[in-house]
């Protein structure tokens, strides 16, 4: 839209004074494309393509999950190396890492498992025209208590269970 120098300027009282349009952008679009908001979610593809997305979000968390208790697991192993080859007075195995590890490595595995079947249900639901039931207690905040717990663990060892040098 240009305008030209020399032409009276006429104010489009949609238009806010920087130029952006005012009108709410859910009633432009459901004049655009009425056909769209009377569909039923289950016939609109953009559902399943949201619900898939969220599945793979699940499965990256998973797998991050599953990657960084591996390597938390051979932390351990690496400090009883380092010991050892520091030739250290104290080198007692800690099984703290691998315990932790392990943790984090089943809780990777359970949260693609129950995404999964999340998944399955979110679709099954959606087929058959049910609505979507969302709960305050769901899975993202119950992992994220989880992880908050081990992360509260894993410091304490740090700050308690290492020994200290001098």
């Amino acid at each position: 839209m240009s305008r030209d120098r020399g032409s009276p300027q006429v104010e489009d009282p949609s238009m806010s004074p920087v130029g952006t349009p005012t009108t709410d952008v859910a009633a432009t679009l459901a004049t655009m494309r009425p056909e769209v908001e009377n569909k039923p979610a289950c016939d609109d593809p953009r559902v399943y393509f949201a619900a898939e997305r969220t599945l793979l979000a699940w499965i990256r968390t998973g797998l991050a999950l599953m990657g960084f208790g591996f390597v938390v697991a051979r932390f351990g192993v690496f400090l009883r190396e380092m010991a050892i080859f520091h030739q250290a007075e104290s080198a007692k195995p800690s099984r703290f890492s691998l315990w932790i590890g392990v943790t984090l490595v089943v809780v990777g595995a359970l949260v693609n498992v129950l995404s999964a079947l999340g998944h399955w249900r979110t679709v099954r639901r959606l087929k058959s025209g049910q609505t979507l039931n969302f709960s305050p207690l769901s899975a993202s905040v119950l992992l994220a208590v989880l992880l908050g717990l081990i992360g509260l663990l894993m410091t304490g060892y740090l700050l308690v269970g290492l020994p200290s040098e001098g």
